[in-house]
């Protein structure tokens, strides 16, 4: 057999049952009680609630996992890809644009299968735990505007991969690297004025002791911010969130509506003042660093393997192609990804850390964070009580017991 193929075999099924196991455990670790941290946060039958939303969550994403796992290992042994490129090529065009037809095919195909998935998720699952507020509409018009943008901004992206790969031949790895790192920046620095209000309404904060308090406290920090906003988050879920967006002279803050309605001042600024922790202590700049860096060692692993004959063999490919040597190098990424993933979020968990201890040094306010954090688990519906191997896989803020005692240790 192919050992390009056992390969790719063994790090999707090893992967699954990895995450498979961090899952049951998962729940298994659940509590029949409220922990301590929480008496009188949470009631009875909330905390039993969240306990139920906690394994058909979990139930849930087994399950769709498992048919993503099936439907890859049968799309790749029964030579899925050399049908679609077969297609992609019956238009006899050049191989730019029938990359093009290539990636649209293999990505809307993974839009059907996917699809099912996301309308139960948003119309039954979170439905069912009073967390979904999405209308059909809405959901049509946001699957919509995400494939025009990937037509557009992923489009144009992979076609100049493309060129710069048939033109460049085994090179073209440390150009393709710098092109893309700078279009990633560009796209960061574009998403707060002209992507993220494709989806949602952002409107200025009104006039009021919230808006003057954050402003008090960002001039206190010497941070310059373009402009406090709140964003409609209630119209797709009642889920509450705030984070900042842009660089520069472009910062700006967002806050969903959600939020608002459900904290105090108090507690709504020391949320805030642990999104300015993360910029003052340099994390953004961190993982960005961190991730280029990873992008590098990934073009460059990709211009060594991409087109090997047995990588195209162990999918079943009549002809060789940049566009599909892309995409099979992408299954061999899988396992070093897996582990760059898990060391990522440990230095994320660090951060947030981090970024707790600024909040309350600088609010000398523990209690606000503190209540701000538990009130965020409640609407969320958060798992209290994570596996060790849950939290090592995959999450990246700590478990939000272990956030509290480190705050209270501060």
């Amino acid at each position: 057999m192919n050992p390009y193929l056992v390969f790719i075999l063994f790090v999707l099924v090893g992967s699954f049952i990895i995450r498979c196991l961090g899952d049951v455990l998962n729940i298994r670790n659940s509590k029949n009680h409220i922990p301590q941290e929480f008496v009188g946060v949470y009631d009875t039958d909330l905390y039993q609630k969240s306990q139920t939303y906690l394994k058909e969550n979990t139930v849930f994403c087994l399950v769709s996992s498992g048919v993503f796992l099936a439907v890859q290992v049968m799309f790749i042994c029964l030579g899925g890809f050399d049908s679609v490129d077969r297609l992609a090529r019956s238009f006899s065009l050049s191989h730019i644009p029938t990359g093009m037809i290539f990636a649209l095919s293999c990505f809307f195909l993974y839009q059907i299968v996917s699809l099912p998935f996301s309308v139960y998720r948003t119309f039954i699952l979170e439905e069912k735990y009073g967390f979904n507020r999405t209308k059909a509409k809405t959901f049509i018009g946001d699957l919509v505007k995400g494939w025009v943008l990937v037509f557009f901004l992923g489009g144009l992206i992979w076609s100049i991969l493309l060129w710069l790969f048939g033109a460049l031949g085994d090179k073209a790895w440390a150009v393709c690297w710098g092109v893309v790192a700078v279009y990633e920046l560009f796209i960061m620095t574009i998403a707060p004025g002209l992507i993220l209000p494709l989806f949602n309404k952002f409107q200025p904060l009104e006039a009021g002791e919230l808006k003057d308090s954050i402003e008090a406290y960002a001039k206190e920090q010497d941070f310059r911010i373009n402009g406090i906003f709140v964003m409609d988050g209630s119209r797709r879920s009642t889920k509450t969130n705030a984070f900042f967006t842009g660089f520069g002279r472009y910062r700006r803050i967002v806050l969903f509506d959600t939020l608002i309605q459900n904290h105090s001042v108090d507690e709504l600024v020391s949320v805030l003042a642990h999104e300015v922790g993360h910029y003052k202590r340099r994390h953004i700049q961190k993982h960005l660093a961190l991730s280029i860096a990873i992008m590098g060692i990934m073009f460059y692993l990709m211009g060594i393997f991409m087109n090997h004959q047995g990588l195209f063999d162990a999918f079943r490919m009549t002809h060789t192609s940049i566009y599909a040597g892309i995409f099979f190098f992408a299954y061999l990424y899988v396992p070093f990804a897996f582990f760059i993933g898990i060391l990522e979020n440990a230095l994320s968990r660090k951060h947030e850390y981090e970024a707790d201890a600024f909040a309350c040094r600088t609010r000398k306010n523990k209690e606000s964070m503190g209540t701000a954090l538990k009130k965020l688990a409640k609407d969320n519906l958060s798992n209290l009580t994570p596996h060790p191997l849950k939290i090592w896989l995959e999450y990246s803020h700590p478990p939000i017991l272990a956030r509290l005692k480190h705050i209270e240790e501060l």
